[in-house]
């Protein structure tokens, strides 16, 4: 529903998806739905990082979106520094759970953990 309202690419879905939206009390937006939306937009439709983060950023401000704001916002932090969303929403839901480090094998997002004063290691 989140795909066809913002890329409004079916004639027939694209309107119910957002009414169906806009009608609702609470539009609840896991953080796993956000990430498989990002991944859907880069890599099926190949829009930029930006164009992904306005996309984002527009749901997350609609007044009746619910989510995890924190760990979508260091998603964002994370996407706006050439990194991939689903890295540094996972990485803030993570601290949240207690870990003391981030394990990856992308060595751009240890970077950009490291950049941000947090603990990180590459595995190689």
């Amino acid at each position: 529903m989140l795909l066809r309202d913002v890329l409004q690419d079916d004639r027939r879905q694209s309107p119910l998806a957002g009414k169906v939206l806009q009608s609702a009390e609470i539009v609840a937006l896991p953080v796993a739905v956000l990430c498989e939306f990002v991944w859907v937009l880069r890599q099926g439709y190949k829009m930029t990082a930006s164009e992904v983060a306005i996309a984002i950023r527009s749901l997350i401000d609609s007044w009746n979106v619910v989510t995890n704001r924190q760990a979508v916002d260091a998603g964002l932090e994370f996407l706006d520094n050439g990194g991939d969303f689903a890295d540094g929403a996972i990485a803030f839901e993570g601290e949240c759970m207690g870990a003391e480090e981030f394990v990856s094998f992308d060595a751009k997002a240890v970077r950009l953990m490291k950049a941000q004063g947090k603990r990180a290691r590459l595995l190689v």
